[in-house]
C-alpha cells in the first residue's frame, strides 16, 4: 500500500501544537524519574519560621530546663497592641512571668522578626537573639551565659 505525495508530505513537516492564546507548552516539563517520586513542596514562611523557633528553643530548654521551671513557647503573627500605643516600636516578644499552677510564657511574634530579616541566615540569628534575651530576663542571668551563640559584645 502506497502513500500518496501529500501523505509523505504531511510526514516531512513537523506538526505545530496547539498553542491558544499564545501561553506556550501546556504540561510537566520534565517527568518525575519514578512513579512515587514527587517534587518536594516548597515550606511557607510560616513552616519555616517555627521550624528555626522549635531548633532554638529546643537547644535552650534542654540545657536550662532545670532553672526555667514550666515555660509556654509560642509563636504568633504579630502583637496585639492597644489603641493608644504610642510608641514608635512594635514589640518583637512577649514574656509573662506564671504564677501559681499557671506557666511562665514566652511569645515570639512572627511577622516584626521576618520584616527585619534580610534572609535565613539573619532570621536564625534574630530569633536566636531574642529568644535567648527573654530566657536571660527570666533567669536574671546575661545572655551570652544562656547560650554560646549569642552575640558578645565584642562582635
Amino acid at each position: 500500500m502506497e502513500q500518496s505525495d501529500q501523505e509523505a508530505e504531511a510526514e516531512l513537516v513537523p506538526r505545530r501544537r496547539r498553542d491558544r492564546r499564545g501561553h506556550g507548552m501546556r504540561g510537566p516539563a520534565v517527568l518525575p524519574l519514578d512513579a512515587g517520586h514527587r517534587p518536594p513542596v516548597p515550606r511557607s514562611s510560616r513552616e519555616t519560621f517555627d521550624r528555626i523557633m522549635l531548633d532554638v528553643v529546643s537547644a535552650i530548654d534542654a540545657r536550662w530546663s532545670d532553672h526555667l521551671g514550666l515555660v509556654e513557647y509560642a509563636v504568633e503573627d504579630t502583637p496585639d497592641l492597644p489603641d493608644d500605643w504610642d510608641s514608635g516600636r512594635v514589640p518583637l516578644s512577649s514574656l509573662v512571668r506564671g504564677a501559681g499552677s499557671r506557666p511562665t510564657r514566652l511569645v515570639v511574634f512572627r511577622r516584626p522578626l521576618e520584616h527585619r530579616a534580610a534572609d535565613r541566615a539573619d532570621l536564625e540569628a534574630i530569633v536566636l537573639t531574642v529568644v535567648v534575651e527573654q530566657v536571660a530576663e527570666l533567669l536574671g542571668i546575661e545572655p551570652s551565659d544562656v547560650d554560646p551563640r549569642y552575640p558578645s559584645d565584642d562582635d
